[in-house]
């Protein structure tokens, strides 16, 4: 219970408490924040009066400081503010330090280091398989021996709300222009906060003490480019150019009671991957994708294969070494019903059967002015609900 007026069911409830980076036109300057119902905790102005041992941990104009710090100071930080929304004492205290969500600006909430994306859901590879490969096996080998992936530019990783320009790239050979195929990716993000030492693996069971929490990622697809350029290499201009992330982080303790038990894995993997001994880290998370307003998919996230404490074990098995703002996505979560499908190349297949909305109009990929959004939530304890924001982006033509 908390002395706010929140709503019951509100995703910003006692049980998510999400980090983000505000400001106001009144106090332009960039700081972190903490969301509570239709409110926003100034988190160093509250740190600085309430709990001034963790003001440096707080400081700045993003949650670098934070994500650096380590889970001894996520955990002191978590437990002073669900303090202070529960008790009643701290309603005036922390009264002067709420600012109306309305009246927010939302920023990129930290420094994204490095990017990457992977390829975790069954459901999606199968799909694509079976589009590109037909009549043959649609999984390649490699794909239950290890969380395929590959490496993303961090530096076109953009806030909600950032307008998407259609790309531009090699479509074929001696093609060249904008992009005829775009296409999005509903994913989940994991954001690093402690860094590791270059040459030392990171084990499946150091998850939580290295990552901070999760965020919403629509990773923009230039499908055209994506399948002139991909061989031998790998993904470059048809993913660079732009991949959205909700402006709201969910701490990995507000994610307890929505661990459930990974689909059962029916190939062997190497000791590294071997998550058994971690306990569930399988995320029960429902997303939604709306396109121009209209629910067209909702994937659940429970089905990928493998998890992000896999995708870190791996991402760091050759002694690749983590930095503070790494971020790596699970890649499009599909599940096995045609509208649990995360990406318009699988609504549409392939464009063979577009996807029809409430106003007539069809869509095998997307059409400049076109809005997405996806949104997700995850259950919490005593029936609360664990929001994640939403992403959201909008496409308009190069200039």
């Amino acid at each position: 219970m908390t002395w706010l007026d929140i709503p019951a069911g509100h995703p910003f409830g006692v049980a998510t408490l999400p980090y983000g980076v505000f400001s106001t036109p009144a106090d332009p300057h960039p700081r972190a924040g903490v969301a509570i119902g239709d409110w926003i905790i100034d988190l160093p102005s509250a740190v600085r009066r309430l709990e001034p041992s963790l003001a440096g941990a707080v400081a700045g104009p993003s949650l670098d400081a934070l994500l650096a710090a380590g889970p001894r100071v996520w955990a002191a930080v978590r437990a002073a503010l669900t303090t202070w929304v529960t008790d009643e004492v701290y309603r005036d205290l922390l009264g002067g330090h709420l600012v109306p969500a309305r009246d927010a600006i939302l920023h990129l909430p930290f420094t994204v280091a490095d990017y990457v994306d992977f390829y975790a859901s069954e459901q999606h590879a199968t799909n694509l398989g079976r589009m590109f490969r037909p009549g043959q096996e649609p999984l390649l080998p490699n794909w239950k021996h290890l969380p395929v992936g590959y490496h993303g530019r961090a530096g076109t990783v953009v806030v909600s709300g950032t307008e998407i320009v259609r790309p531009s790239g090699q479509r074929g050979a001696g093609v060249f222009g904008p992009s005829q195929r775009l296409d999005i990716e509903a994913e989940l993000g994991f954001v690093v906060g402690v860094p590791s030492r270059l040459g030392a693996p990171v084990a499946a069971d150091r998850f939580a003490d290295h990552v901070f929490g999760v965020c919403l990622v629509n990773d923009w697809s230039a499908r055209d480019i994506q399948s002139w350029e991909y061989v031998p290499l790998g993904p470059f201009l048809g993913k660079s150019f732009a991949t959205s992330i909700s402006p709201w982080i969910v701490p990995l303790a507000a994610l307890d009671h929505a661990r459930v038990a990974p689909p059962p894995r029916t190939v062997p993997v190497q000791p590294y991957l071997d998550d058994a001994a971690l306990g569930p880290w399988g995320l029960d998370i429902g997303f939604e994708v709306r396109l121009n307003g209209q629910v067209i998919s909702r994937p659940p996230f429970a089905g990928m294969y493998w998890t992000g404490a896999q995708m870190l074990a791996h991402l760091t098995a050759n002694g690749a070494s983590l930095r503070t703002g790494d971020l790596y996505a699970s890649g499009t979560v599909s599940g096995p019903e045609p509208d649990q499908r995360g990406s318009l190349i699988e609504l549409s297949w392939n464009g063979d059967d577009p996807v029809k909305l409430p106003d007539g109009s069809v869509r095998a990929f997307l059409a400049d002015g076109d809005e997405v959004t996806i949104t997700a939530t995850a259950p919490g304890p005593d029936g609360a609900v664990i929001g994640l924001g939403e992403v959201t982006g909008r496409v308009v033509p190069r200039g």
